[in-house]
């Protein structure tokens, strides 16, 4: 991973909450369904772990989907995501209400999103991101496109960014060196 822009990382730093969208980005954005018609869902470690160090370092993290789904909310258990919005037909007003109940403004929260629908939170965070596969009009609105691909180990490169930013990496990684 080369290194973050000035400004890029000027906006990392300033993050105090770090959303993520799920199917795209969080998975590979494939849906499988079970025979009762559950969607099935896969989730790298990659990105569970980066997400773990994230919030350990003291920055927020949330999920956003537009769909609703029983794995989404075991999975943000298990990560202890406080703050988990599913079955959101509007993103932008989910994200708008989560902002004004923790009292941030626009500058201190990110998101990573992968797809048109997702514009709206994209064009009002101060920290975007995508993974590779997002289409175009996504990518190049975007303050961060990630090399790694969605849902193994794009969100945990989005962490690291932010992280490395914040100067918070480096004593994440030492925790594991004692």
């Amino acid at each position: 991973m080369s290194e973050p822009s000035q400004e890029l990382a000027e906006r990392a730093r300033r993050l105090r909450l770090m959303v993520f969208d799920v199917d795209g980005v969080l998975t590979d954005g494939t849906l499988w369904y079970d025979r009762e018609g559950e969607a099935l869902k896969g989730f790298h470690a990659f990105d569970g772990h980066g997400i773990r160090m994230l919030a350990a370092s003291g920055v927020a993290c949330a999920l956003l989907s537009g769909r609703s789904s029983a794995a989404v909310s075991v999975r943000a258990a298990e990560l202890e995501i406080a703050h988990v919005l599913q079955g959101s037909d509007d993103k932008k007003k989910e994200y708008e209400a989560l902002l004004k109940r923790l009292g941030l403004r626009y500058e201190e929260a990110g998101f990573m999103g992968d797809e048109l629908v997702d514009l709206p939170v994209l064009t009002r965070c101060g920290f975007a991101a995508a993974p590779r596969e997002a289409p175009e009009a996504v990518r190049s609105r975007v303050h961060y496109v990630a090399g790694a691909p969605a849902g193994r180990g794009a969100a945990r490169e989005v962490c690291e960014v932010v992280m490395r930013a914040q100067g918070t990496l480096e004593r994440a990684i030492q925790g594991y060196l004692r």
